[in-house]
């Protein structure tokens, strides 16, 4: 494998590392640009339950792409001519496989389903990522607005 080879393939990997860092959060603690300086409805309630979940990573394409190149890269420097076009797009199949299982692996969170009973009497539930401990008993406020709620302390 040749330096520039070797130079390309890490470029793409450092730009999924890089573009995968950027994807939005989706905690009680996380707001976009566009949710800043918006009103919101506060309920409050108690927590009935909450249960782990797993919440899944981005499909954006780019560890598709990025594990593509550096597959496709990979295996025609391992053979020439025609076997070498074959392994090309070979290898680009596999990397894109792989490389898209490793962006929504690492964009992945650990998430919870908190169900709340409101103070009217009804019940919600909604997922966020797990950056704060609920327990059953506890009273929350629910913030929504825009179609997105999150539940804080």
């Amino acid at each position: 494998m040749n330096r520039t080879n070797i130079f390309a393939i890490a470029l793409i990997c450092s730009s999924v590392v890089v573009l995968t860092g950027c994807a939005a959060g989706s905690s009680g603690s996380d707001y976009t640009r566009g949710q800043a300086r918006q009103e919101q409805s506060v309920r409050t309630g108690v927590v009935e339950s909450v249960r782990e979940v797993k919440i899944e990573g981005t499909r954006s394409g780019i560890g598709a792409v990025a594990g593509g190149v550096a597959g496709g890269i990979g295996a025609s420097t391992a053979a020439s001519g025609r076997l070498g076009a074959i392994a090309a797009v070979l290898g680009a199949l596999g990397g894109g496989l792989v490389g898209q299982a490793l962006e929504q692996g690492v964009t992945g969170r650990t998430g919870l389903e908190i169900t709340v009973k409101l103070d009217n009497g009804s019940l919600v539930s909604i997922t966020q990522e797990a950056d704060e401990e609920f327990k059953p008993g506890e009273r929350v406020r629910i913030l929504g607005g825009g179609g997105v709620s999150r539940v804080s302390h």
